[in-house]
């Protein structure tokens, strides 16, 4: 009598292996052993042990048995020896590991494919929120027959291949036991009906493309690459599945004043010689219209001047960030005669500009770093 080699070598698995680990050995066993793969001569016999430990391992209480007493622990259960082993269940494995679950899924409701589409704002749309419509082309279920393929008044058949299961099982006796193969049909592909009477207008494919204007609607406060996301608006789905979604990238135009930064909008003013010296009131543009900026006698280039709440609104709460104002004193290049006697009296009446202290220097790159949010 031969001896029966331990079960867990068998399956190339250690004694402490998982279920999961117990599976997938003898899922990659079972395609290399079987005998209608593998046609060498003890191939039948390498099999037969090959389900006999996984009929062991698989089950907890038998592991348990044969994990305390050996192989006599599960000695003269079902399916000992194979003499009543009932091979269909085992192709039921064979059909959960290779084709069931592919065959199911075939059939089962798929949401459509996702659109993606870009549209371009202007500065002020972004920061405050706008309403545009858009035109997509997306694929629909058909107006006339509702998706279904079929002519109006018609129904779909049940496909007499598969009886309306979507799937062909073919059954083939072994002096193992009977062995299933589950495949798709190919005649309905694996949707159980075969539509007899096509539709007019899709043709049978229960879809068609359409062209639609969608209404956006952009929030305030979304910048240049941001992405808006429009649920169900993408193309329709198949066998019930819920329709993709449609993903719209938002370019914002430049402005022809501001810069933005986040939710805050910087403007760089620049006032002359005197003006900056002898301090002065100017009109400056906001994204809310016109506002005086009153400017103190002796501003330096780099001054720098926050408008509260005058920037952009935030994304998806309350309030807006800040306007943020550099002044930039200009100096003329081009002077005429008379500017220029004026400019050399007065330069006659100033002392030489000194150097700034260092304090000075770092309070005034200090303040060129607030402006700039650095």
């Amino acid at each position: 009598m031969a001896i029966k080699r331990d079960y867990y070598e068998v399956l190339g698995v250690d004694r402490d292996a998982s279920e999961e680990e117990i599976k997938k050995a003898f899922r990659k066993l079972a395609f290399k052993c079987h005998p209608d793969r593998n046609h060498a001569e003890d191939a039948a016999e390498k099999f037969k042990e090959l389900n006999e430990a996984y009929e062991a391992l698989s089950d907890p209480d038998k592991r348990s048995a044969y994990d305390r007493f050996g192989h006599a622990g599960v000695e003269g259960g079902p399916g000992q020896g194979f003499g009543n082993f009932d091979f269909g269940g085992f192709g039921d494995i064979f059909e959960a590991f290779f084709g069931g679950a592919a065959t199911t899924s075939r059939q089962a409701p798929r949401s459509g494919a996702d659109l993606r589409g870009s549209i371009t704002i202007t500065f002020e749309e972004a920061a405050f929120g706008c309403e545009k419509e858009i035109s997509v082309l997306r694929t629909e279920h058909c107006s006339l027959c509702q998706g279904t393929g079929s002519q109006p008044g018609t129904q779909p058949s049940r496909c007499p291949h598969c009886n309306g299961t979507g799937q062909m099982r073919r059954v083939h006796q072994s002096v193992f036991g009977r062995f299933t193969n589950v495949t798709t049909c190919n005649r309905c592909r694996g949707e159980g009906t075969i539509i007899t009477d096509p539709c007019s207008q899709c043709k049978g494919t229960g879809k068609e493309k359409r062209q639609r204007n969608i209404l956006v609607k952009i929030p305030a406060g979304v910048d240049n690459g941001s992405q808006l996301r429009l649920s169900g608006e993408g193309h329709a789905g198949t066998r019930g599945g819920a329709p993709g979604d449609f993903y719209i990238a938002i370019t914002v135009l430049p402005h022809q004043f501001f810069i933005r930064d986040g939710d805050d909008i910087f403007y760089d003013l620049p006032i002359n010689v005197a003006q900056a010296a002898l301090g002065t009131e100017l009109e400056i543009p906001t994204m809310d219209g016109n506002t005086k900026l009153k400017i103190p006698a002796g501003s330096q280039t780099g001054t720098a001047f926050r408008l509260k709440n005058k920037g952009s609104h935030h994304l998806h709460k309350n309030g807006r960030g800040d306007q943020i104002v550099t002044l930039f004193v200009a100096t003329p290049d081009l002077l005429t005669e008379k500017q220029r006697r004026l400019f050399q009296e007065l330069a006659g009446s100033l002392e030489p500009a000194d150097m700034p202290s260092s304090e000075k220097w770092k309070g005034f790159l200090s303040k060129l770093r607030n402006a700039f949010g650095a």
